[in-house]
């Protein structure tokens, strides 16, 4: 959206970009909260690291559902363009600004707010050093693709982006139940009951698939919903298409 703003509308980036500042401060802040109040909970005990990953697969879950059920490869990006299309003019004034800022901080923000929950385990697993290493990265990955954003514009595929972020979200629910379990099972929360079969250490370690009933069974139920939201969001979106369809004809 930002980098439509071209011509006589590139004064409205620097309302978006204000925003978005603000919202990548305000994601700092919540992580050093997020570690003040884990630390008051009494630290990096395997109890808080089972309530944290419990707390990150429920987030990410919900995540997932509002990923497929809001249509967000096209119906999501529609929506927003609508509104820039209404509000982003050159004589866009104070109220349309403030929006645009609002509408910087939120995108930033949610995204902040959720990476700040989902790092919370790793971070007490590995520490902070092991996090910053995979923050500066995906940092520099963001600043690229931000560049090839502004440089390509509308001429990005990105319905395909979107759809390989949801395979990539689908992934990470998956590695964050099966490390969720095991900590789950390493606190005494739940049981550990062999399958009887050994798996390589990579599987472990890449993957979070562990050889258990209840860790296998996890997994597979997330599999499941992940599979289940997208065919349910695909039987909304065909009348609905196929109505939009025979419209355009009938016009």
């Amino acid at each position: 959206m930002t980098a439509s703003f071209v011509g006589t509308s590139a004064r409205l980036r620097r309302p978006v970009a204000a925003g978005a500042g603000v919202g990548l401060a305000a994601s700092v802040a919540t992580w050093f909260l997020a570690i003040l109040l884990i630390g008051a909970l009494g630290g990096p005990g395997l109890d808080v690291q089972a309530g944290t990953g419990l707390l990150a697969v429920a987030v990410l879950l919900v995540v997932m559902n509002w990923f497929f059920h809001k249509i967000y490869w096209t119906g999501w990006i529609s929506a927003h363009n609508k509104v820039r299309r209404r509000i982003a003019t050159p004589e866009a004034g104070r109220r349309a600004l403030v929006g645009l800022a609002i509408l910087g901080f939120t995108s930033i923000y949610r995204e902040g707010f959720e990476v700040v929950l989902f790092l919370q385990a790793l971070r007490l697993k590995d520490g902070s050093f092991t996090v910053l290493e995979g923050v500066a990265v995906g940092f520099a990955f963001t600043l690229a693709a931000g560049a090839i954003t502004f440089s390509a514009q509308h001429r990005l595929p990105y319905r395909r982006m979107l759809v390989a972020t949801g395979v990539l979200l689908g992934f990470v629910l998956l590695v964050m139940v099966g490390e969720s379990v095991q900590e789950l099972q390493l606190a005494g929360w739940l049981p550990t009951t062999s399958i009887g079969v050994g798996f390589p250490g990579f599987v472990g370690v890449w993957f979070a698939t562990f050889p258990t009933v209840e860790g296998l069974a996890a997994q597979a139920g997330a599999a499941a919903v992940v599979i289940g939201s997208y065919v349910v969001a695909e039987r909304v979106r065909r009348p609905a298409r196929r109505t939009l369809e025979a419209a355009t004809e009938s016009a």
